[in-house]
């Protein structure tokens, strides 16, 4: 691969809640950079939260191999001898620059980062200029940078407007508290889409979007009940575009499954790279090339602490949904999710911050898409649950994942809070 530069654009709590995955939602820009480069339809992370999250995107690893199964910002730490995509970059003689929000250590320089800019805060709105002007200077070649927004985390913008044409995502109940609340994230996404077009427009007048690769994805699902810290669909669903070298043009869509630890061996495979020892992620290349139509299996989402230790291991396939929680007091939902009008109405309406969580779930993902009906207890679902059961398992043992061998040991200095509604 000839000289090639790298953009990333990463949003907090974003989903798949853009227009081209048909959410009901205005986002021209990126609408148009998924019509001329790759759209994946069956993106997810590989944990529903942002640390763990974006460091896999940097790792290529799952958090329990990585180290970081907990937030930064609650003590939380990668592990230091797993290499990282910036630091990988900079020894192949990139100039590496990290604009706005990271969540993967304390200090960007220990991931690689060489530069380091900074705005008043991490929301677009001002993080965006420095972005423009950096491309506009005409940066050093190749150059990598990751671009980092707030948007789209709660708080969300206020919405007084009309109810009546706002689409709520399927798993949320349809109703005006839940209707006002999705369209104020429809707000934020908005205002990541402008910028997205801003960025995207400042690339073209600088003469070099034919040779960088421009991703845009997002962290994990949004921050509303059965979403965010849950291993359902909604929690581990992403947006992940991709445009530029390397055969990601022509507004291809692709169906198979990927993950978000699929990114750190596809560009280094792009640049003729090698990948470190360890990485459980695949490259994307195969797909994309068409040289193959599946990617992986499965996949093995997982969560040990968000804002409180509620370990939970899974496998997803194309089929099944299989989700064993290790916690002896887990409730449905883990009520620690964001404050918002959307958990409010769930407090009052439901018990899902207050149900207990039944051990083992599994969900038919063909004829139960929104994973409702577990399936666990069903007899006619024994062998289907044995075998995932066995599977997870067996990655828990194949990855030395700690949690095989009972409470994960929070780190000295990290703070949790109880698993109160």
């Amino acid at each position: 691969m000839n000289l090639l530069n790298l953009l990333i654009i990463i949003t907090h709590d974003t989903g798949r809640q853009l227009g081209c995955y048909g959410r009901g939602v205005s986002t021209p820009h990126l609408d148009q950079l998924a019509r001329e480069g790759v759209q994946f339809a069956q993106a997810f992370c590989t944990a529903p939260q942002c640390s763990p999250s974006r460091a896999s995107l940097l790792t290529g690893r799952v958090p329990h191999s990585h180290g970081l199964i907990g937030l930064t910002h609650r003590g939380f730490r990668l592990n230091p001898e797993v290499p990282t995509l910036p630091a990988l970059l900079t020894q192949a003689g990139y100039n590496t620059h990290l604009f706005g929000f990271q969540h993967e250590a304390p200090d960007p320089t220990t991931l690689g980062y060489q530069h380091i800019h900074r705005a008043r805060n991490h929301s677009c709105r001002n993080l965006t200029p420095l972005v423009v002007e950096f491309l506009r200077r005409g940066p050093a070649e190749p150059f990598f940078a990751m671009v980092g927004f707030s948007e789209t985390h709660r708080r969300f913008p206020e919405y007084e407007g009309p109810l009546d044409q706002v689409q709520v995502p399927p798993f949320l109940p349809e109703v005006p508290e839940v209707q006002r609340d999705v369209a104020a994230l429809n707000v934020a996404v908005g205002w990541v889409d402008e910028a997205v077009g801003r960025i995207l427009a400042a690339l073209e007048q600088s003469g070099r979007a034919e040779n960088t690769l421009v991703i845009y994805t997002t962290d994990h699902g949004i921050a509303f009940p059965g979403a965010k810290a849950t291993l359902l669909d909604p929690g581990l669903e992403i947006a992940l575009l991709i445009r530029g070298p390397g055969g990601f043009a022509g507004g291809k869509r692709i169906e198979a499954m990927v993950s978000n630890a699929d990114l750190l061996p596809t560009l280094l495979e792009l640049l003729e790279q090698p990948v470190p020892e360890g990485v459980q992620g695949k490259s994307l290349l195969p797909l994309v090339r068409g040289e193959r139509e599946r990617l992986h299996e499965q996949l093995f989402p997982e969560l040990t602490v968000h804002a409180g230790y509620d370990p939970m291991r899974g496998i997803r396939t194309e089929g099944y949904k299989y989700i064993r929680s290790f916690e002896a007091r887990p409730y449905w939902f883990p009520p620690n999710v964001d404050a918002s009008p959307t958990k409010e109405w769930y407090r009052a309406h439901t018990d899902v911050f207050t149900r207990p969580r039944p051990a083992e779930l599994l969900f038919d993902l063909e004829a139960d898409p929104l994973e409702r009906n577990n399936l666990a207890e069903d007899p006619a679902y024994t062998g289907v649950l044995a075998d995932l059961r066995g599977r997870v398992e067996r990655w828990m043992e194949e990855t030395d994942d700690p949690l095989r061998e009972g409470t994960v040991p929070i780190p000295p200095g990290a703070y949790i809070t109880p698993l109160l509604a």
